[in-house]
């Protein structure tokens, strides 16, 4: 008896420990039970802020998109040699180490198309994270190449590489590589879209012939001519920066003119041999009051915004031509009335509204902006991976 008394006290002793090994057991459950939280919590938390990086190096790109497109509509604001901006590297919205780098190429053929690429990324040191990569197809419409504010017509002989406006009815029976915006037209379909409408989305230039031109509030003259041919080499004047020649009377242009300016004639321009004119950024290429008349052999090559108040023809006393003339404008062509009215034409036109865009200037230093280009739109926006 003595004995069974004694194991049992020897029992109770030994409870103590055993409920300490359970407690220890379940404060090491609840340990890795807390551990395994907080590691999930550091895990989602990575994973929130990979997501915000991620998207706000998207909404960054999205802002390169738009950059470009702002500076495509308004070429005005790019100092630069190229027909267009071409995008830039190391660009910020904000100082701090998140940036964006921008390219634009015109569509090879359609020159109313532009891609747009955009990188934009984080930079911690040297090392560039949390990339993203848009491209982006945008299309300005309209894009005007050749405006004609009355009935005309495209001849065989005329190819347009851009959107067409004619204010009444067109006939085309020539290569449009364009929308076409007309009352009403008729022959061959355009490589684009038919568009009946009255007015399109790009006003007449309306420059007015002067003598005299603003920049910012500054006024200067041009330097005028009496004819009846235009001098060559034309040398503009230091109190003439934007190399403006000014005839009051007809002109003639009788070949080998080169001019990097504008030509403005109040009256008509008739065009002999082989001639070239270049705009100054901002300024139109060609400013005629009256019609323009090629003579046997007679070429011109537009680079830059030519507006004409008549018609483009031939000349009428020489009708057995002997050497095709013919008229390139790179840019824009804008006649008031008539259009092209001779198939003994060579016409080529290509739509380029940087450097046909142009900005002028009231006495009190007002600008005024212009584009041959109503607007612009994406026609795709992709990820690139």
């Amino acid at each position: 008896m003595m004995m069974i008394n004694m194991n049992n006290k020897s029992n109770k002793k030994a409870r103590p420990g055993a409920a300490l090994l359970v407690v220890l057991f379940i404060v090491m459950a609840i340990t890795i039970l807390s551990l395994g939280f907080v590691s999930r919590s550091d895990v989602e938390l990575a994973c929130g802020q990979n997501m915000l990086l991620r998207t706000q190096m998207d909404y960054l790109a999205e802002s390169g998109l738009e950059h470009a497109r702002g500076l495509i509509l308004n070429p005005q604001d790019v100092s630069s040699p190229d027909e267009y901006w071409n995008g830039d590297t190391n660009l910020q919205l904000t100082s701090g180490s998140d940036f964006y780098e921008v390219r634009v190429d015109r569509d090879a053929n359609d020159p109313c198309n532009y891609i747009i690429d955009c990188n934009s990324y984080r930079l911690e040191g040297t090392e560039k994270i949390v990339l993203s990569r848009l491209r982006a197809e945008l299309r300005l419409d309209p894009c005007i190449a050749y405006w004609a504010g009355s009935d005309t017509t495209v001849w065989p002989q005329m190819t347009i590489n851009g959107d067409v406006y004619c204010k009444n009815t067109l006939t085309n029976n020539g290569d449009i590589n364009g929308d076409v915006f007309a009352t009403t037209m008729n022959g061959i379909d355009p490589e684009g879209q038919k568009k009946p409408v009255a007015e399109a989305g790009v006003a007449w230039p309306g420059l007015a012939i002067a003598t005299t031109y603003y920049i910012g509030s500054t006024q200067y003259s041009a330097q005028q001519i009496a004819g009846p041919d235009i001098p060559m080499p034309f040398e503009p004047i230091e109190a003439n920066p934007a190399r403006i020649l000014y005839c009051a009377a007809a002109v003639n242009m009788p070949g080998n003119v080169t001019i990097n300016g504008t030509l403005v004639v109040d009256c008509n321009l008739t065009v002999s041999g082989e001639n070239f004119i270049t705009a100054e950024q901002n300024f139109p290429a060609l400013l005629v009051g009256g019609q323009v008349v090629m003579k046997d052999g007679g070429t011109l090559v537009i680079r830059g915004l030519a507006q004409i108040g008549g018609p483009i023809t031939v000349d009428p006393s020489d009708p057995n031509l002997t050497i095709t003339p013919r008229i390139d404008v790179t840019g824009g062509l804008f006649i008031a009335n008539g259009g092209v009215t001779s198939d003994k034409v060579i016409v080529n036109i290509t739509a380029a509204p940087s450097i046909a865009s142009i900005e002028s200037w009231s006495e009190d230093g007002t600008s005024k902006r212009w584009i041959p280009a109503g607007g612009a739109f994406y026609r795709s926006i992709e990820r690139i991976k």
